[in-house]
């Protein structure tokens, strides 16, 4: 087996779901109890700002309080242990918790943004928070008050990072998928394009996608089970090919 040098990985919110953040599209997930279109658009912020910031606060805060699963400290694994043989992994996330970070990954592209970052709408400055925003939330860089809002990318918005993350998959020898719906692009559309290049590719999820049949290879469960189990069988893998 050829040694990889350059893993793309995409996670989205099957990831984190057993550290207690709630998935999207899923039976049970957040859109089927909440309408996007009245609190995840710049619209629906510029109509009732309050409604969208209580929303985000307890998202915050759910954040704050989660840790970290099996599945996130894998990854750190297989990071550190490319790294160690001069290998890379990309790690692009759709997911808006630091949970990567705080499982030891170095490197994370946050393409749909991170909510324990804010931005002013006026002086657009960006920096850290774990606190509540409120309309009355003055901003730290230039004191305008009514302009903070979470920085994460909002339906209609232009996710973040773009080109980074088309380079980095064309440049990949390997791309997997986890907890991923397959329904949200531009993110849904990368195995294809992974394809396309001749790039193998994986999925490792609950339970197929809806772009499952775009896959060389699947393994479906829980997160903190299916992604250690895919990761030390990968490293043994790799073990072997250069001994």
């Amino acid at each position: 087996m050829t040694a990889l040098q350059r893993v793309f990985v995409l996670t989205g919110a099957g990831i984190s779901a057993e550290s207690g953040l709630g998935t999207f599209r899923d039976r049970g997930g957040i859109w089927s109890r909440f309408d996007p279109m009245q609190l995840a658009t710049p619209e629906a912020f510029a109509r009732d700002p309050e409604l969208v910031h209580e929303f985000y606060n307890l998202r915050r805060s759910g954040v704050v309080a989660a840790s970290p699963n099996a599945a996130h400290t894998a990854l750190a694994r297989l990071e550190n242990g490319l790294h160690e043989r001069g290998a890379t992994l990309f790690l692009c996330t759709q997911n808006v918790d630091d949970l990567h970070e705080r499982a030891g990954s170095r490197a994370v592209t946050h393409m749909h943004g991170e909510i324990l970052k804010a931005r002013c709408l006026a002086c657009d400055a960006v920096m850290p928070w774990q606190d509540d925003l409120l309309v009355a939330t003055p901003c730290p860089a230039c004191g305008e008050t009514g302009s903070m809002r979470p920085d994460i990318v909002w339906f209609g918005e232009m996710p973040k990072h773009l080109d980074a993350i088309d380079a980095a998959l064309r440049a990949a020898d390997l791309f997997v998928a986890i907890g991923t719906s397959g329904a949200v692009y531009p993110a849904a559309g990368y195995v294809a394009l992974a394809r396309a290049l001749g790039i193998p590719t994986c999925e490792l999820n609950l339970e197929p996608s809806d772009n499952t049949t775009h896959f060389d290879e699947a393994h479906y469960g829980p997160a903190s089970v299916v992604v250690p189990q895919w990761v030390e069988g990968r490293s043994r893998n790799q073990g072997a090919s250069s001994s």
